[in-house]
């Protein structure tokens, strides 16, 4: 009996190892595969060459891609969406992309009311990648070497 209080008590004085989630986070390791989206250049020119190879490689088939030639002989996707509710968040997309386009950014907190709202279109994923470029770019170069 004295023994099991005295381990309770040990334990007591302890310092907490939980957090407390909604105001409080954990670190995320670069590797996290959170949030889809598609990244710029410094120019401001998106970066998807639509070569479709995320496309190809989605083994849930949760993105759609729709592209078209420019004038001066180059290809840009004039759609490209993902269903997030078929997305299983392998990072297939981000490993096959040569150009860093796609990526699975370190957002975890996007629940929605409706179905609607999780099905991203080129916008919603610029938009994205607009918001956490310093983050996604930062995660990117720090994993450089084991890509």
């Amino acid at each position: 009996m004295v023994r099991g209080l005295s381990l309770t008590l040990k334990y007591f004085f302890d310092p907490k190892v939980t957090i407390n989630y909604p105001f409080e986070k954990g670190p995320l390791s670069p590797r996290f595969r959170g949030e889809h989206a598609l990244r710029r250049y410094p120019t401001g020119e998106e970066r998807c060459i639509a070569c479709k190879l995320c496309e190809a490689v989605c083994p849930a088939q949760a993105i759609t891609i729709e592209a078209e030639e420019r004038e001066d002989g180059s290809r840009r996707t004039t759609r490209y969406d993902i269903d997030m509710t078929k997305c299983i968040y392998c990072g297939f997309c981000q490993e096959a992309c040569p150009v860093d386009a796609i990526v699975e950014g370190p957002n975890f907190e996007f629940a929605t009311e409706t179905h609607e709202e999780l099905l991203y279109d080129k916008e919603k994923l610029l938009e994205n990648g607009d918001r956490w470029e310093t983050e996604i770019a930062e995660n990117l170069r720090s994993e450089s070497l084991y890509r």
